[in-house]
């Protein structure tokens, strides 16, 4: 009986966090949001010519994760959906380098 009570709590817990975790942002955000992160990317990496987004999804701690590529290197950019400040960047091979004055603190970026 435990081990069904524990299995049901399980089942419960996980389907609440995926619940959660697939939160949708209006077009304006969005749009805000990918702004920022462009911001972001030419005030902090070195040689960006083209940005192209690709897809926009919730991260799992309810942020907005924004998909792209730089000069052709795909990259996901977690953000902050109510302050548009960029949490964190995952980037591919040959992707821009990050600027000399940027590498230990972030460059300003609107």
């Amino acid at each position: 009986m435990k081990s069904t009570a524990a299995v049901f709590l399980l089942v419960f817990i996980l389907g609440c966090n995926a619940t959660s975790s697939t939160e949708t942002f209006d077009k304006q955000t969005i749009e805000k949001a990918r702004e920022h992160v462009e911001s972001y990317f030419h005030h902090n990496y070195k040689n960006v010519d083209k940005i192209t987004f690709i897809e926009d999804t919730s991260d799992p701690m309810n942020g907005l994760m924004i998909n792209g590529t730089v000069n052709g290197a795909e990259f996901s950019a977690s953000v902050d959906p109510e302050t548009f400040m960029v949490k964190s960047v995952g980037e591919t091979e040959g992707f821009p380098d990050v600027k000399e004055e940027c590498r230990n603190t972030i460059c300003d970026y609107e």
